[in-house]
């Protein structure tokens, strides 16, 4: 593991008892993919969470912060590990950084049992949102269902009739496809769950193009991503049969690796790198000059999430330690999103707007992600019912 401080000399000039307790840094355990064929999800998440942390003057809440980092191998029983060992060794307040839902649900009780808070910047699975919604739970990204949902919408809405549906067979897999088939009402040409890692899809097209949809919608984040939309194209069907899919399959952190392949395919997004606001073009501007690539929605996401700690810490005076204070803090937190419109819901979970982009190249020929049109205004998870949490 490893463990980065910000703000140490801002913390050492800080004199006095109160001084020395407002000095002690906020500790964070940041667990993602970092190696293997996703590993560019967690690189993507740190980046921006980093970066974020940075735009705030390196400290949360006028706190120096200490972000332990740990790679979870994408391998549930190895976040387990990795967050027993910062919950009880570090003495981490947070657990953040999480991007595939099965992590998630083998982290997330043992954290929250244990009074820590878990704040998720990309994993969305849908049990956390309805019945084990917790006060110390929060997901500042996205439910899993709901961008599937948005483009669900907007294929019902644009009378396509039969849609085929891969996605891996894990618990997010199924989260999106069931948000799609929620709002789409149309006839299911195929539903087909892959196994978690598959690289190799050559079958899987071949009973795709004998069911002979009108649309496809995938989930494919990391390199199943990258392998599946290379080899739909090369299998001939990228300009016969349209390709949908939620912004983590069709994003900067796949677009370079499938390059010309993903181009003239449609995503769902909460964001992208060309939204119009002071907030969203300075973070692509300060990304691009850090990292030397365009941000995807999940940099995005964990940049916001940064600044959402910061402004909740700072309307309690940093302190952390208050748990019931923290946490009314995020629930009413105010700071300037690079999605625009965000706020939490009753199972703090957001509230945002969901938008239909295509995959073109950008002025450097660099395939992208080019914002459409409003298909869903204020769209919140459909889990929130079965939220106890009031």
């Amino acid at each position: 593991m490893k463990t980065t401080v910000f703000a140490a000399a801002a913390a050492a000039l800080l004199l006095g008892t109160a001084g020395a307790m407002a000095a002690d840094p906020i500790k964070i355990g940041f667990i993602s993919t970092f190696s293997g064929p996703s590993g560019q999800l967690g690189q993507e998440l740190l980046d921006g969470f980093k970066l974020g942390i940075k735009s705030t003057g390196g400290t949360l809440g006028g706190r120096p912060v200490e972000v332990v980092q740990g790679d979870d191998q994408a391998k549930p029983d190895v976040g387990r590990q990795l967050s027993d060992k910062m919950i009880e060794s570090d003495r981490v307040e947070i657990i953040t950084g999480i991007n595939f839902s099965n992590v998630m649900l083998a982290v997330a009780k043992p954290v929250l049992d244990s009074g820590a808070f878990v704040f998720s910047v990309n994993a969305g699975p849908s049990q956390y949102a309805g019945k084990l919604c917790n006060p110390h739970y929060f997901n500042a990204s996205f439910q899993n269902d709901t961008l599937p949902e948005a483009m669900g919408i907007y294929l019902r809405e644009n009378n396509v009739k039969r849609v085929y549906l891969m996605a891996p067979n894990y618990p997010a897999g199924k989260d999106f496809l069931a948000g799609f088939k929620r709002t789409f009402k149309g006839e299911i040409a195929g539903e087909v769950y892959t196994a978690f890692g598959q690289l190799d899809y050559a079958a899987e097209i071949a009973q795709l193009r004998a069911a002979k949809p009108d649309a496809v919608f995938f989930f494919y984040p990391g390199g199943m991503g990258i392998n599946f939309v290379k080899q739909y194209a090369q299998a001939g069907l990228k300009d016969q049969i349209k390709l949908y899919g939620p912004s983590f399959s069709l994003d900067q952190t796949v677009l370079p690796g499938m390059g010309d392949a993903a181009v003239g395919a449609f995503a769902s997004a909460f964001w992208t790198e060309d939204f119009d606001n002071a907030a969203s073009k300075k973070f692509v501007a300060d990304f691009e000059a850090a990292y030397g690539r365009v941000p995807s929605p999940n940099a995005a996401n964990a940049y916001d999430g940064a600044r959402m700690l910061d402004a909740a810490l700072k309307t309690i005076g940093g302190k952390i330690e208050d748990k019931a204070a923290f946490q009314k803090a995020l629930e009413t937190v105010k700071f300037d999103s690079v999605r625009g419109n965000f706020k939490f819901n009753t199972n703090h979970h957001p509230i945002q707007d969901s938008y239909l982009s295509e995959i073109i190249k950008d002025a450097k020929g660099r395939p992208g992600m080019k914002r459409l049109e409003l298909i869903k205004a204020d769209q919140a998870d459909s889990y929130v019912g079965e939220c106890a949490m009031k």
